[in-house]
């Protein structure tokens, strides 16, 4: 470090990460243990960070830990201790928690659905969602995601669980009446392919939010404006309808073309569709240029992948709750990033170097630590001079 650059007041070590996360969650899962129990809710939430960090199941962490409460212990309080309505209320608050109070007066918004392929028994099917077959199933565990994004920062500001018989609609009109109620105004709504349909495009221009939606090739009008000519603004429209009513929705559609030049070993032009109604896109080459930014949300849900408590359990609730922690895990890590290790200089802080692996690194390690993982492994023979240097 050169010495005019200015020196950190003070630091944040792992074991302190670690004592971040557990007070965030005990301090918003209120959880009854009886006075004579071997067990509190620091000890319950201990091992589910260190789990999600680690990306490991619960037993699993457990059974290696000499200072863990048992495996089935931790299970049992998950199962009895936790309801739906009160994971997925709590965790939407848990993300919006200190996340709110760092976004800037404007932002974009971005909502995801997700889709977890499910393979076990046909018969215990309850609660999934059902959707186009899909890596080779049809029966999902499926979650909708909402998002901020800032400068390409992505803060997740709601998670919502999807069972069979939602629709998009229904997702997007609980997302935007959020969104309504938060203090930063919107730039703009990036929807994945998922809601591009009459209903959810009649929300958006009822909220009067600028938004890019991809669109699908529904019916031969849009299937031969996507297949010929050169990139254009054309006026589309999709007819949808509720209960007895039915009505048609028109709306732009920017067409971008470009060359794929031997991209995957393709030739000729490729065409992308865009429902747009932003003031910000003036041709179709920006929707295709700002749509793009959203894959940055891509990004996000491999992270969550990567830290999240494995499992096998069907229970909804359990599921919903590591969902949230894997999300949570990245809020936190911005929200620290931003307002902790980051230097306020004019013009806009300075982010120090902090990626998220070496955050998930230093959470773990405080929590084998706390854990006491065992880092030493039964021998039936002395190690001989190999192990020695």
């Amino acid at each position: 470090m050169s010495n005019n650059q200015p020196q950190a007041d003070s630091e944040i070590h792992e074991d302190q990460l670690l004592n971040f996360l557990v007070n965030v969650l005990t301090g918003a899962f209120t959880l009854d243990f009886g006075e004579n129990a071997e067990i509190d809710p620091e000890d319950i939430f201990e091992v589910l960070v260190g789990a999600t960090a680690d990306g490991t199941s619960i037993s699993s962490l457990c059974e290696k830990s000499e200072d863990a409460p048992s495996g089935n212990d931790v299970l049992y309080h998950l199962r009895t201790k936790f309801d739906l309505e009160t994971v997925e209320s709590t965790g939407n608050a848990l993300l919006q928690q200190d996340v709110l109070d760092t976004l800037p007066q404007q932002v974009e918004v971005v909502a995801d659905l997700h889709l977890r392929p499910y393979y076990g028994d046909e018969d215990e099917t309850d609660g999934l969602y059902y959707s186009e077959a899909k890596a080779g199933t049809t029966a999902f565990h499926a979650y909708a995601t909402l998002y901020a994004r800032v400068n390409n920062k992505r803060y997740t500001l709601a998670v919502r669980r999807l069972t069979d018989g939602d629709t998009a609609s229904d997702v997007l009109s609980e997302f935007l009446g959020l969104v309504s109620n938060f203090d930063f105004d919107v730039k703009a709504v990036y929807l994945d392919s998922g809601f591009y349909d009459g209903k959810c495009l009649t929300l958006l221009q009822a909220h009067n939010f600028a938004y890019i939606v991809p669109v699908i090739k529904w019916g031969s009008t849009i299937k031969n404006e996507l297949s010929t000519g050169w990139s254009r603004e054309i006026t589309h429209d999709l007819t949808t309808s509720y209960g007895e009513n039915e009505w048609t929705v028109e709306f732009p559609v920017m067409i971008d073309c470009t060359y794929k030049n031997g991209r995957y070993g393709e030739h000729g032009v490729a065409r992308h569709g865009y429902a747009v109604d932003a003031l910000f896109v003036d041709e179709p080459r920006q929707a295709r240029s700002h749509y793009s930014k959203r894959f940055g949300i891509e990004a996000s849900y491999r992270l969550s992948e990567s830290t999240i408590i494995s499992t096998t359990t069907q229970d909804p609730t359990r599921r919903l709750l590591f969902v949230v922690l894997s999300l949570l895990i990245q809020n936190v890590w911005r929200y620290l990033h931003w307002e902790y290790v980051a230097t306020p200089r004019r013009g806009g802080r300075r982010l120090w170097w902090w990626p998220f692996e070496e955050f998930v690194d230093m959470v773990t390690r405080a929590a084998w630590t706390a854990l006491a993982v065992r880092r030493a492994v039964p021998a039936n023979r002395l190690p001989d001079d190999r192990f020695h240097r």
